[in-house]
Order: structure tokens, then sequence, then C-alpha cells
């Protein structure tokens, strides 16, 4: 279980400069701590608590402060006290945010956004132009599909379809002008597993930049940018905050270039993470390792479980040898995350029924909170899907297992099936 590319030497306490201000993208707005331990190297649980928060130089508050604020004295016209003008173009709470974000995908820049979709539209109309193609996965989350679907089309982006958990499907579908490989992994809901290294080889084969999803993942099991992806794309919203309190997204690029260009673009569209949403995830963040230790082993014992029950046609989860994923999930991931989907033997209206009955598992969409969640994708988080070639199967139900008891969890799932 525990992958090869998850090198915990291989991140630095030191990373890029911060987001840009409103006169340009770039400049450096934060060092102390970073600068000043570049050269050591430290675990991820040590990165997830110190990269990017060193204490404050006034008070040695341990805890970034939150920076509620819109504006910043300047000293003089043109003299901006520590590169800081307006909090649209950079917040101190959110450049402490977005450094350590960097540092835990081990990349050069972290920006912070709104939303999971705020920060793949940035991206996409960043690296994107009337005309450009992008290859998209068969398994997407709905919310990107409808991005792709309703919004980028209008605006001319072409975009097809392929199996991302089979490379040679990707590489026959990439056009001439193919402009993005887009891949989540594990998917949204069918926990479908990319093989990273396999597509980063065609990406860069053909030019075209590799996104990564690891928003089931987060960085703590998989680290994209180390198996050859371009970006990394995460909702903050969910394992890295944690808690179901707040709505954030974030890019990781390792590319100093593309990083300024998406950092340019974050200013100038605006759709920036707030200073208390910011903190937030920072705080979510400090709990990340533990957390991801404690969702795992839960959905490991409930996949188990739903595997032997009668009611039970298919088992959705990464971690099973009979996932067709397993082998390369084994080989990519720390472990193999706490999303399990399953399909109902009696269809549509018996997988609802189960969502219904739940008790410790509350009926809600979302995910990677430490209370466990259920729904019904083919009604909920993947309606938009309906009708094409990502729609889900209508008995599928998915499972965001927290870290309660596992033994009361099972015992809730085991009274819905009844």
């Amino acid at each position: 279980m525990a992958g090869g590319a998850v090198n915990r030497a291989h991140h630095r306490l030191g990373v890029t400069e911060a987001a840009g201000t409103g006169n340009g993208p770039g400049r450096g707005l934060r060092s102390g701590l970073m600068s000043e331990h570049e050269h050591h190297h430290y675990a991820f649980e040590t990165l997830a608590i110190h990269a990017g928060q060193e204490a404050d130089p006034q008070t040695g508050a341990v805890v970034t402060p939150i920076y509620q604020v819109s504006t910043y004295k300047q000293d003089g016209v043109g003299g901006l006290r520590g590169g800081y003008e307006y909090s649209r173009s950079a917040n101190p709470t959110r450049t402490a945010l977005e450094e350590n974000l960097a540092a835990l995908d081990g990349g050069r820049r972290g920006l912070a956004f709104a939303s999971g979709l705020a920060a793949e539209d940035t991206l996409l109309r960043t690296v994107t132009k009337p005309g450009d193609h992008i290859v998209i996965p068969n398994d997407a989350y709905g919310g990107t599909f409808r991005l792709f679907s309703k919004v980028l089309s209008r605006w001319g982006v072409e975009w097809s379809v392929a199996n991302t958990h089979d490379p040679e499907s990707v590489r026959a579908a990439v056009r001439p002008n193919t402009k993005v490989i887009w891949t989540e992994t594990p998917s949204n809901p069918l926990l479908g597993i990319a093989d990273i290294s396999a597509l980063a080889h065609i990406s860069h084969d053909t030019g075209a930049l590799l996104v990564v999803d690891n928003t089931f993942a987060s960085p703590y099991l998989q680290q994209p940018l180390a198996l050859g992806a371009d970006v990394v794309v995460y909702s903050t919203t969910k394992y890295m905050g944690g808690h179901s309190d707040v709505v954030g997204g974030a890019l990781v690029t390792d590319d100093a270039a593309l990083g300024e260009e998406l950092a340019y673009h974050q200013n100038a569209m605006g759709a920036v993470a707030g200073p208390f949403d910011s903190w937030l995830v920072m705080r979510g963040i400090k709990t990340l390792g533990v957390r991801m230790d404690r969702h795992s082993s839960n959905a490991a014992r409930i996949a188990e479980f739903l595997t032997g029950h009668p009611k039970i046609s298919q088992v959705l989860y990464p971690g099973l040898p009979e996932h067709p994923g397993h082998e390369v999930a084994a080989k990519q991931m720390r472990a193999f995350g706490g999303m399990v989907s399953f399909r109902h033997r009696d269809g549509e209206e018996a997988a609802v029924q189960v969502c219904n009955r739940a008790e410790l598992f509350t009926l809600g969409e979302s995910l990677g909170g430490v209370e466990s969640l259920i729904e019904h994708p083919g009604r909920m988080t993947h309606a938009s899907a309906a009708g094409s070639a990502l729609e889900v199967p209508s008995d599928l139900v998915r499972l965001s297992v927290g870290i309660e008891s596992v033994d009361d969890l099972l015992a809730d799932l085991q009274r819905a099936l009844g």
C-alpha cells in the first residue's frame, strides 16, 4: 500500500514566491521559515503543520492570523509593505496557505481559490483558447463535466471523452489541437484508477498538459507532480478542509512559468479564497495525515463487509485485490482512501432506500469530512451527466467514510441494507 511515488524526503520546507499583486504576479511576499530551512528535508506530516506558517514575528502566535482586511497602507506611492496592496491580489493568510499547498505537493507554486470549480475554470481559461481541444475522463465529477459541456463549449473549446484508465484510449483521443489531458484518480464516483506516469508520457509526447484532480487521494496519499503531472487540482472543501465547514479549491504546479500565468489569471479573474476560508483549510491540513490514515482503514473494513453482502452486486474500492486498478493504485498511492461506492443488486429504488435509511451515514453531497456521508450520485452529485457518456449507473451508492468508530458505521450500513 505504500506507493513508491510518496517520497518523504522529496519535500522541502522552501517554496516559491506567493501569489502576485495587482501590479503583476510573482512578487515575493513571505520569507522567514521558508528561506531559513530551504535546504532541509521534512516528512509530509511536518510540512502540513509548519510549511508557510512560521510564528507571527510581532506576537509569537504559532497559528497564522486571519488577516480579515481588504486593503493595506502603502509606504509611499507604489511602496508596498511586504508586497501587499489589495486582498484579491494577495492576502497574508492566503499566502500562508498557498505556500503550504505547494510544499505538500512538492511544487513551486500553490494557488488557493474560492472553490474547486473556480480553480478548474481559472486553469482552463489560462491554458486554452477557442479552438483548442481537451481530453476528459469518461467518469469525471459531474460539476467538472458541466464546466466542460455547458460553459467552456460555449467559449469554443472542444472536448472529447476517453477512458483515462486505459492509456491507449487516451492516446487515441489526442488531436493536433489537444492542449490538456484531464484525469481524476481515484475518480468520482466510480473509483477508477488512472496510471499517472503512463498518462504523463502521453501528454509530454503530444505536447499537452496533464492535469490530475487529486481530490479523492489528497497529497498525503498521492503525489501527481512526482509522477509527471503538470498541474494538480483540488477541491480543498473535501479532505484538505476535512470538517465540512469551508468551500475552497487549489492548483499546484512545479512549472514556474505556468505558475506565473496562473497567478496572473487568479488575480485578473478574482475567484480567490478569502482569509477565513484559507485559515480553515490550513487548520484542516494540520491533521490531514492522521485523518487520511483513519479514513483509509475504515473504508477498507467497509469495502470488505460490502463485498460479502448478498444485496450488493459490485463494490468499487481500489483497495480490493479484484479492483481492475488495484495494482496501479498500490504503486502510486500510500493507501487507498476513504471513498467507497457500491451497486445494489435490486436496482435504483433499492439504492435510494439505502440512502434514506442510513442514520450515521448522513444523506448529503460533498465528501472528505470527519463525518460519514452517503448519496445517490445519479440523482445528486452527477445528475448533470444524465444522458451523456458520463452517466453513472442508477443503482450506484457513494460513501464518504468518516473517522467514526468503524463498528458503528458497519452496523448502520447493515441496518440500511436491511
